[in-house]
């Protein structure tokens, strides 16, 4: 059983001990820290939450709407939402902040409370750490009962949502209703199956949805990662479909499959989606230090500047900013559109998708002929107790100086023909080695090549 409480949220496994589990008590205590922030902000008295589809949404639910009433705190429930929903509806309602009930790929048994500013952006690392800090000083306030906060239930976001990606400028919808486009919908049993289906049926698609059941009981791990999407592949394939669509519980990650049951590669959705803006307006795109260099290609087809960020939405959106990309993300299937909001978002991606292949008129599977073919290898170290990373690190730049050398995350080395980067993980005792090349074996060697070097600078120190 898991208990994880980091600047970013709180995460953890249903049941078990109070501080080892995801609990009411830890729940509680979590909430009502970051309620208190809010109080001593100079940002409006009002909090947005919404939930993705899980088994347990409704008591967490419960519980986090009833800490931030006692807090003194008014609430617009959004019941059943997605992530990028909530994160558009929070200045939508003028609030001082937002919390998502999901802990977004990770199996039923978990959940996790995950924090939004007053712009409906992810919390800043510093106030990620002050809510740590009021957590362990128990320094929450309630309210008296005079100064108890008001309830409201909101169950339109979705379509909010919906129109707003609508009435972008660059989505015609017109022609893509003209295709009649027929989409196989990986629902996952949460709520992809009240905002992707609907967004489809809205652009004239044609939709067979399969796990589209709004239990939270996942019919598969619910990552949208190729080996967990072979009954959408399947299903493509005997519909004779133009394509499929998977997203992840509380959907703002997008996978597709091609019209012959291929995958079209996570790496690729944030390529698609940039090809087609950068199509219709010139700017910079970036990505996470971790994704795809396609994306990089892409951009300066189109005489763009790319820049990488490090890994986090926060750190993506953050880079964003300061070089005014006209589009983002992460390579997992996450799409960040600024014209939308700083949020990762399916919804917008699978429309932006839509607009591309309708505009160029040709299927997926041709899209995807139309990008560098690079395959990336995933792999970790296994970390025992005294090996400093950081020294692993130095040797690594010391041997590789005359290659382009990227501290800002852990160790990136790109090479002419690929790239690794070596980064600690934040959660396990491993460092995490990614590569990227043309192909698969390329990709491993990189990878091999440098997990051979820090072996040898363990056995060393």
């Amino acid at each position: 059983m898991t208990l994880i409480k980091s600047i970013s949220g709180i995460r953890g496994t249903i049941g078990g001990k109070r501080g080892e589990n995801f609990t009411p008590f830890d729940i509680i205590e979590c909430t009502a820290a970051y309620a208190q922030i809010i109080k001593e902000k100079n940002v409006p008295q009002k909090v947005v939450v919404g939930r993705d589809g899980r088994m347990t949404g409704e008591i967490v639910n419960a519980l986090v709407v009833s800490t931030l009433i006692s807090m003194g705190l008014d609430v617009v429930d959004l019941d059943f939402s997605t992530t990028p929903t909530v994160e558009i509806a929070v200045p939508a309602e003028k609030a001082g902040a937002g919390i998502i009930l999901t802990a977004s790929h990770n199996p039923r048994e978990w959940n996790a409370l995950k924090f939004l500013d007053e712009k409906g952006e992810f919390i800043s690392p510093e106030t990620g750490e002050k809510v740590l800090e009021y957590i362990e000083d128990r320094k929450a306030e309630f309210a008296e009962i005079d100064s108890l906060g008001n309830y409201e239930k909101n169950e339109n976001f979705i379509d909010i949502h919906i129109e707003k990606i609508l009435d972008l400028p660059y989505i015609d919808i017109e022609k893509i209703k003209n295709k009649k486009y027929k989409v196989v919908v990986d629902c996952i049993n949460s709520t992809g199956i009240i905002s992707i289906v609907p967004l489809l049926k809205i652009l004239g698609c044609e939709v067979v949805s399969i796990n589209d059941n709004l239990t939270g009981d996942f019919a598969h791990n619910p990552e949208p990662l190729p080996e967990n999407l072979k009954e959408l592949a399947d299903t493509v394939v005997k519909e004779e479909a133009d394509f499929g669509i998977a997203v992840d519980p509380d959907v703002d990650r997008l996978s597709l499959v091609c019209e012959n049951g291929e995958m079209f590669g996570e790496e690729y959705t944030l390529v698609a989606a940039a090809d087609f803006i950068l199509s219709k307006k010139n700017g910079n795109t970036v990505s996470n230090l971790s994704s795809s260099r396609a994306l990089k290609d892409i951009t300066e087809r189109y005489n763009g500047h790319y820049f990488p960020s490090k890994v986090g939405e926060v750190n993506v959106v953050a880079k964003m900013k300061e070089v005014d990309a006209v589009i983002g993300g992460e390579g997992n299937g996450g799409v960040i559109l600024p014209d939308l909001h700083y949020g990762r978002d399916s919804l917008v991606g699978t429309a932006l998708i839509l607009a591309l292949l309708a505009e160029r008129e040709i299927s997926l599977c041709e899209l995807r002929k139309t990008y560098p073919d690079y395959t990336i290898s995933k792999n970790k170290i296994h970390l025992t107790t005294g090996i400093n990373p950081e020294k692993i690190i130095l040797n690594l730049i010391e041997k590789y100086e005359d290659e382009m050398i990227n501290v800002e995350d852990g160790l990136k080395i790109d090479f002419e023909e690929g790239w690794v980067q070596l980064r600690k993980s934040n959660t396990e005792p491993i460092m995490r080695v990614y590569a990227e090349s043309t192909g698969q074996e390329k990709a491993e060697e990189f990878a091999n090549m440098i997990i051979k070097d820090v072996e040898k600078i363990i056995k060393g120190l």
